[in-house]
């Protein structure tokens, strides 16, 4: 399973792509991130965003994208522009038909540090443990991405409620 991970933004876009065996090993294939022109009105930003995420999928046979939820903090603006830059990126995977998996930051943090507090250099370090790269992924938004596509494996590897009332996983 090919996982796109995005951390959304409206100025930097953190993405990571990641290959799931199933042996249960994780590879990263590809991290970046796609950074919008400063100071461009909103629509053209979006169109970057939507751009340069469609060329990563180009790029790779995704099966999913996992993208992080939306945090509220104290800034609404902040929250509202966020969620254009989601927009962005689920319209991109809404037309390559893609089912798209959403984590909210606490959720990703948890599953690649072990708590939801942690810092960008905390989730940056387990990236690079977690992946055995030689340096961890930079910029810290294309760690994000990467720890989001990460998240998607953790979650996509635990068995259902349903599969476990059939018997299925134990």
């Amino acid at each position: 399973m090919i996982i796109l991970g995005v951390d959304p933004g409206t100025a930097v876009t953190g993405y990571g792509v990641v290959e799931r065996r199933d042996s249960g090993a994780v590879a990263l294939l590809e991290c970046g991130v796609v950074r919008t022109e400063a100071g461009a009105p909103l629509p053209r930003r979006l169109r970057e965003i939507h751009d340069g995420l469609a060329e990563v999928m180009g790029r790779h046979a995704v099966d999913v994208m996992a993208v992080e939820g939306v945090f509220f903090g104290k800034n609404v603006r902040t929250a509202i522009i966020l969620g254009h830059g989601r927009a962005a990126a689920l319209l991109a995977a809404s037309l390559r038909d893609l089912p798209v998996a959403e984590y909210s930051p606490a959720e990703v943090k948890s599953a690649v540090v072990g708590t939801g507090r942690a810092t960008k250099e905390q989730v940056q370090f387990m990236v690079q443990q977690l992946l055995r790269l030689k340096e961890p992924p930079r910029p810290a938004d294309a760690a994000d991405g990467v720890a989001v596509a990460l998240c998607h494996c953790t979650a996509a590897a635990l068995p259902t409620a349903a599969a476990l009332r059939a018997g299925g996983a134990r």
